[in-house]
């Protein structure tokens, strides 16, 4: 039988925000993939934890992830951290999760501390799409990675509109996170729109929308910068950053088109 990906989010400063479930999880894991095995070994540590831990980071993500897809289809089960909060959530794993899900394996997600989901609470801010449909459009014409809750009813209605606009972007509803009839459902928002027409979909819904108008990843002047710099000696990320806020393109889509060229 393949084996599986689990992400696990570990503590943004108290090591107490840590869950039985990730500490669970932690321990079945055959190996645990960390951005910093040091700092892991600090929550391990302190509760007991002994695992075989390997380096995940940004400089061996690309090698990393191909070796550890070997071994889950081998069977293993891969536990993933990064030093605080939740991976690939401005931390490495996004490569690793990329070619697990082209592999066919399994990922579960793991719920647990997050900045962003503690900022988003905090700032009194909304975390819906917007209902008519012309803020609806302004929102899909975003080149960033859209994240928001949907309304089950909306859901066909939403994904419809995104599919006049552009039928190939690329779309996951998901459907009752963490929950025992949890759903991801990854496809173009044309085949998505088309899925859930004739009956909604059940359940708290989560839908994650890809950014408008991303670039090739060898394409662009922007990537060939960002490209540049990082051979220059800066960090992926960073390098993206400046680029982004010098051209005006999205950050993430210059790093995702970076780190996708293998």
């Amino acid at each position: 039988m393949s084996g599986r990906l689990v992400i696990c989010p570990t503590p943004i400063g108290n090591l107490e925000d840590v869950t039985l479930r990730v500490l669970a999880a932690l321990r079945e894991a055959d190996v645990v993939a960390c951005e910093d095995t040091r700092r892991t070994r600090v929550l391990l540590d302190r509760y007991g934890v002994s695992a075989h831990t390997v380096s995940y980071h940004e400089h061996n993500e690309r090698a990393r992830a191909r070796e550890l897809v070997k071994r889950m289809l081998d069977g293993a089960v891969v536990a993933l951290v990064s030093d605080a909060g939740t991976p690939l959530v401005s931390d490495p794993g996004f490569v690793l999760v990329r070619d697990c899900v082209a592999a066919g394996l399994a990922v579960e997600v793991l719920p647990g501390p997050s900045a962003v989901l503690s900022a988003l609470v905090a700032s009194g801010l909304p975390a819906d799409l917007p209902r008519k449909r012309t803020e609806l459009e302004r929102a899909f014409s975003e080149p960033d990675t859209l994240v928001a809750f949907e309304s089950p009813r909306r859901v066909a209605s939403s994904l419809g509109v995104l599919a006049e606009l552009d039928p190939e972007r690329p779309v996951a509803v998901c459907r009752e996170l963490t929950k025992l009839h949890e759903e991801i459902v990854r496809g173009t928002a044309a085949e998505l729109a088309a899925r859930y027409a004739p009956a909604p979909p059940k359940g708290e819904i989560v839908l994650v929308v890809g950014g408008a108008a991303a670039g090739a990843p060898d394409s662009g002047p922007a990537v060939d910068a960002v490209r540049r710099l990082v051979e220059a000696g800066a960090k992926p990320r960073p390098a993206a950053a400046v680029v982004a806020e010098l051209t005006g393109a999205s950050a993430n889509a210059l790093y995702e088109a970076l780190t996708s060229v293998d």
